[in-house]
């Protein structure tokens, strides 16, 4: 819990990132710690439970408490039996396909079950975006950017609607190219949205520094006024890292946090019987922007679960 305070710097210290995105789960050790304390009657021990208690649950109850409402009519909009790009409204998805290892079929699905109007992948390669193609991606989200600064992986958005002004990378990275995209809505497409596909280092042994750097570039989107933005994608870190607040700052929502939904364990999912148990995976939203309906699925062959919600633009 003394982890998850540490200003950002201090944050980027070896295996401390790692620490902090098991935040959420260490209220059940303290609810232990505070059953034994009574039991044993150490009451220094309980007050301490008690304050470590007190402390998670103002940390984690606005998950648990919207802060916006969608829209009943947003509901209703992405219920029809197919996605309306007219509108003001839409489902959105973001999955990090493990390297070009995940189902292309299965997320192919998921785009054609939940009526997905903007995808957004990471680690993709050539054969799985091909992949995506054989199993009908175009027949639902015809448009398309994908990016790669390394030559092997890269990451894409996919869009019902043309991307206005695609680009390879929206965010000047140092992780990863996060290519971006603009989407018109409303009846005359006078209501316009950036799309961004992020994928930031991941906090490992040698790359601490780096995890946080790629944070930190991110986070210069907030100076950005020309668009309003919405980022999805693998964030490599959870609403507990200072680093990932720092980005959100007063400008930036994010989705899950904002609906009440509760949490988004989207990682791991390859390594059973170890639950997902970290909520790196976020739909990140710009202001005027509600966001409702979030579920997570899982996608066979990818180590990261799909998340999805649908959102209202005012």
């Amino acid at each position: 819990m003394l982890a998850r305070a540490l200003p950002s710097d201090l944050q980027a210290l070896p295996y401390v990132p790692v620490v902090v995105s098991a935040t959420p789960w260490f209220a059940l050790t303290a609810l232990v710690g505070l059953v034994l304390a009574l039991m044993g009657r150490r009451w220094i021990a309980a007050l301490v439970a008690i304050l470590c208690l007190g402390v998670q649950v103002w940390w984690q109850y606005p998950f648990f408490h919207a802060s916006a409402t969608l829209p009943g009519r947003a509901i209703a909009a992405v219920s029809q039996a197919s996605a309306n790009t007219k509108d003001t409204y839409a489902r959105v998805m973001t999955c990090n396909v493990y390297k070009g290892r995940a189902d292309a079929a299965a997320i192919v699905a998921l785009v054609r079950d939940q009526r997905v109007e903007v995808l957004a992948l990471q680690e993709t390669t050539d054969a799985f975006v091909q992949a995506l193609d054989d199993a009908g991606i175009k027949d639902y989200l015809p448009y398309a950017q994908v990016s790669t600064s390394d030559g092997t992986y890269g990451n894409g958005l996919w869009s019902a609607s043309p991307l206005v002004n695609p680009a390879d990378d929206d965010v000047n990275s140092s992780a990863s190219f996060m290519p971006g995209g603009t989407v018109r809505f409303g009846e005359d497409g006078g209501t316009t949205i950036r799309f961004v596909s992020v994928h930031t280092t991941a906090p490992v042994p040698g790359y601490w520094r780096q995890w946080k750097r790629s944070l930190d570039e991110l986070a210069l989107m907030r100076s950005h006024t020309d668009a309003r933005y919405v980022f999805m994608g693998d964030f490599n870190a959870t609403t507990d890292h200072t680093p990932f607040r720092d980005f959100l700052g007063s400008r930036f929502t994010d989705a899950a946090r904002q609906s009440g939904h509760g949490f988004t364990f989207t990682w791991p999912t390859d390594k059973p019987p170890l639950p997902r148990f970290a909520g790196i995976d976020h739909i990140v939203l710009d202001r005027g922007i509600v966001a409702g309906q979030m579920q997570v699925k899982p996608v066979a062959g990818s180590d990261h679960a799909a998340l999805l919600a649908t959102i209202a633009i005012n």
